[in-house]
């Protein structure tokens, strides 16, 4: 049911819109003067507003100029409600930013036409939004395993970055890459390799606690960042803290056998830290070192950037 939100300082008005609007099922809601208007807009998010020019407090027009301003108001659509017939008023008004108008005195199917065009419109606006959030998702995740790829990767730990810089605190990254990988997909196909990489992130998700992932600048990110890739990007956070959520991944990957087919598996991970303010390049780089570093030693380890291999 959609709701229709009547802003109109007459109380005859009100009464005969509520009338005709909840005869044809819409659910209304009503506001008699501007600020009471945007109040009820934002409490009650309505699916579209009928909104009287002349009104007290704030006129429609200016009611209309702060909705526009508030991302979460501002698509919905608003019909005027005008007694006055002067096109400039109406033009100004369409240009603007109103959805249409109606005049008063008014018949009720160009009421319900108006307003179920108005509906319509909203309706179609937010299943295109949520298309567009779906596709955003989609390009951002990794569709083997369901965490996010290398581009929402780069462009968190860029966006983390900045505001480390600005704050004068740290980030925290740890890259890992399966031990002997080739291997894996040499002896079981690329099907047994894929098993294996979904399992592990099952497995590095679970053991990273809710306190690691949400911090004042947004939530850690998990990815894969190619391959047999991963990275963690940990907000507001320093080598020591980096080290241990990445050592706690690394255990928990060590911990049991990985099933493939009817085989279990020992697989393992090495991986390596970094933390600071340098460029998002800069701290992927001493990570990637550092993860070379923990092969060189003998794999299934963490090396951190900051200590010798």
């Amino acid at each position: 049911m959609a709701t229709i939100l009547v802003a109109d300082d007459s109380a005859v008005i009100r009464a005969v819109l509520r009338h005709h609007l909840e005869e044809e099922g819409y659910h209304v809601e009503v506001a008699v003067d501007g600020p009471g208007t945007i109040e009820m807009m934002r409490r009650h998010q309505p699916d579209m507003v009928l909104l009287d020019i002349v009104m007290p407090g704030l006129d429609g027009r200016e009611v209309l100029s702060r909705v526009k301003a508030e991302e979460a108001l501002q698509d919905t659509p608003i019909v005027f409600l005008t007694s006055r017939t002067g096109s400039d008023e109406i033009v100004a008004a369409l240009r603007a930013g109103a959805q249409d108008y109606l005049k008063k005195p008014f018949e009720p199917p160009e009421l319900l036409a108006r307003v179920g065009a108005a509906v319509r419109t909203k309706r179609l606006q937010d299943a295109l939004r949520e298309r567009s959030a779906e596709l955003d998702q989609i390009s951002r995740t990794d569709a083997l395993t369901g965490v996010f790829n290398r581009r929402h990767l780069d462009e968190e730990l860029r966006r983390f970055v900045s505001l480390a810089e600005r704050h004068k605190q740290t980030v925290g990254v740890v890259m890992f890459d399966i031990d002997h990988f080739k291997r894996i997909n040499d002896t079981f196909g690329h099907e047994g390799g894929d098993a294996v990489l979904k399992e592990l992130t099952r497995r590095v998700q679970s053991v990273v606690r809710t306190e690691d992932l949400l911090g004042r600048w947004g939530p850690s990110v998990v990815g894969r960042w190619g391959g047999e890739e991963f990275l963690l990007v940990l907000p507001q956070t320093d080598i020591e803290g980096a080290r241990v959520v990445g050592e706690r991944a690394r255990s928990a990957v060590a911990a049991a056998p990985f099933t493939i087919g009817d085989r279990r598996v020992d697989i393992t991970v090495s991986g390596g830290c970094a933390a600071g303010t340098e460029s998002a390049a800069v701290l992927i780089h001493k990570a990637d070192a550092a993860l070379y570093g923990a092969k060189k030693a003998g794999r299934n380890r963490l090396v951190m950037a900051t200590a010798p291999p």
